[in-house]
């Protein structure tokens, strides 16, 4: 189809409903045309345009999320993250931008590769996946209480040849690595962390379609937060990491519980729009359990 023609039918599925940033962002994950050539085709009317998939399957895929308030990564199964695309589906909590930071975070932090890593409520697998790729010569010990979130990780794994580099383990949090106990180097956990009150005041597109196992955490948003660092002391080696993503308005309360665990060097590190956002903290390095 031509520029002019792509542009007026775009139009056209806008009229319907929705925001222009998540019909382009369709445009662009569900049928090869970025945003910045999109842009390029209102300069040149003419100019023919290849999409790879037929427009009456975008429109349909765009009528069912207006109806539905699905998630467009859900309908598509796939979500840019980092530098790959993830495979996504229901039951599985859709990779956030700002989870990202964690990743670096890590590398800043660990003053060389860690030998064995671990990724807490690993959901998508999206920080295993990331791990394993920067540190090749390290194991990562992968834990999510979903079997469904285990099924997507490991399909995401073996999509980037990374699957024997990383195990599989279900359970809830420090529980399925009592094997690792005081081995584990670096360990990274974007739990859940929404107050049930905040949780059911989302947008439907959130709320009523990702899982509730991945969000919401209780009447402060803390529980889960709460076990993973309870489990830090014993679960960490000597002088190992713990880095947490958490609430915009969590961060001195997950501090002190850092701290009140008898971990040290506890510090809050800023989001993508300068937020407190996540917490890092260390095992001392003599510390007996």
């Amino acid at each position: 189809m031509s520029a002019e023609a792509l542009l007026t039918w775009r139009r056209r599925c806008l009229a319907e409903g929705g925001r222009p940033a998540d019909f382009d962002w369709l445009l662009d994950v569900g049928s090869g045309l970025p945003w910045t050539q999109l842009q390029r085709l209102r300069l040149d009317p003419s100019a023919p345009v290849r999409l790879n998939r037929a427009p009456a399957q975008i429109e349909q895929l765009w009528h069912r999320h207006l109806q539905t308030a699905e998630p467009l990564q859900y309908l598509v199964g796939l979500c840019p993250w980092r530098d790959v695309d993830l495979q996504v589906g229901p039951g599985v909590l859709i990779p956030r931008q700002e989870t990202e930071l964690l990743v670096d975070l890590a590398l800043e932090l660990c003053s060389r590769p860690p030998a064995l890593w671990a990724d807490l409520g690993t959901g998508s697998g999206c920080l295993a996946v990331a791990l394993a790729r920067l540190w090749p010569e390290a194991q990562g010990l992968a834990v999510d209480l979903s079997a469904e979130a285990l099924n997507q990780a490991g399909t995401n794994l073996q999509a980037f040849e990374r699957a024997g580099q990383v195990r599989l383990l279900q359970g809830s949090w420090w529980e399925p690595l009592k094997p690792w106990r005081g081995s584990v180097q670096l360990a990274l956990a974007n739990p859940p962390y929404i107050p049930t009150a905040v949780w059911t005041d989302l947008e439907p597109v959130v709320r009523d379609h990702e899982p509730r196992l991945a969000l919401e955490a209780g009447s402060d948003g803390l529980d889960a937060i709460r076990a993973v660092v309870a489990g830090a002391a014993t679960g960490l080696a000597p002088g190992g990491l713990l880095l947490l993503e958490h609430h915009h308005d969590q961060s001195e309360r997950v501090s002190c519980l850092l701290a009140a665990a008898g971990l040290i060097e506890v510090q809050a590190h800023r989001d993508l729009e300068n937020v407190n956002r996540f917490a890092s903290a260390r095992r001392p390095p003599s510390s007996t359990p």
